[in-house]
């Protein structure tokens, strides 16, 4: 019989959270929980302690402006999907968290948690490095393109808690995802922003962690439209090949999706 147990701590502020979690390297933050329990069920996981964050007000705040989106590292991602404003000044943001898995899935799982276990096929990584944001812990500030480093791997440390990213505004934006029909979690997934600094283009689920397409930047750079995106060929080196699709299918998907996406961004 399997016997297992663990201490539940419900942190009342970011600064509880952290000191309840330094000093002990077998406890974890409980964001949402959606991918730490599943882990823990499986007995992939088994922390001593579970630091609850999801009740921090601070952590729960939603400010948007026409230049910044900020969201607190605990708002779950039904919450994203229907805030008014996102919705106003950035529908792409609030599209993507709308198509996060199912129901259930969006009222629990949170922003916070899913950047800080960076799921190879997680959609928001995609958002954040095609938007240029910026992840704010409780002791620093850290930009997309240097906090995911690779397959489940961040920049945080051990102890760091995340709360709140800053999203700039573009100037259009759109996200497109092929999604697994079990899991809704992005075969591929293509984000793509359109700025005055240029075009950002970020790709998830293809590879063990979201990265730029560079050459799609470069093409619609100098052509903001479909046809430009459909017209780059992707290499199939580096990409992941498992059951679900093949490297070259994914290759294949990425011209495809983003092509859809411009459209939808310039709709």
């Amino acid at each position: 019989m399997y016997s297992y147990s663990f201490d539940y701590q419900r942190a009342a502020d970011a600064k509880a959270a952290v000191a309840a979690l330094s000093g002990n390297s077998e406890a974890k933050f409980l964001a949402g929980g959606q991918s730490l329990l599943p882990t823990m069920r499986l007995r992939l996981a088994q922390p001593s302690a579970l630091i609850d964050v999801t009740r921090i007000p601070a952590l729960k705040d939603i400010r948007a402006d026409a230049k910044t989106v900020t969201i607190g590292a605990a708002v779950c991602h039904a919450d994203v999907a229907g805030h008014a404003e996102i919705r106003r000044v950035l529908p792409a943001l609030a599209d993507l968290a709308g198509n996060i898995g199912d129901r259930q899935v969006r009222a629990l799982g949170t922003l916070g948690g899913s950047i800080a276990n960076n799921d190879p096929a997680a959609d928001y990584p995609a958002g954040l490095v095609a938007l240029g944001a910026t992840v704010v812990t409780d002791r620093r500030r850290i930009t997309a393109d240097d906090f995911f480093l690779g397959m489940y791997e961040t920049a945080l440390h051990a102890d760091e808690l995340i709360t709140a990213v800053e999203f700039p505004v573009p100037e259009r934006a759109a996200y497109e995802k092929f999604f697994n029909p079990a899991s809704h979690f992005a075969l591929v997934g293509v984000f793509v922003a359109k700025s005055a600094g240029g075009v950002r283009v970020a790709v998830t689920g293809a590879a063990p962690s979201v990265f730029r397409a560079t050459d799609l930047e470069a093409a619609l750079a100098a052509n903001f439209t479909p046809e430009a995106a459909r017209a780059v060929t992707v290499s199939a080196d580096d990409l992941n090949n498992d059951l679900h699709g093949s490297a070259e299918y994914r290759a294949h998907l990425i011209p495809v999706l983003a092509a859809r996406a411009v459209a939808k961004a310039n709709g």
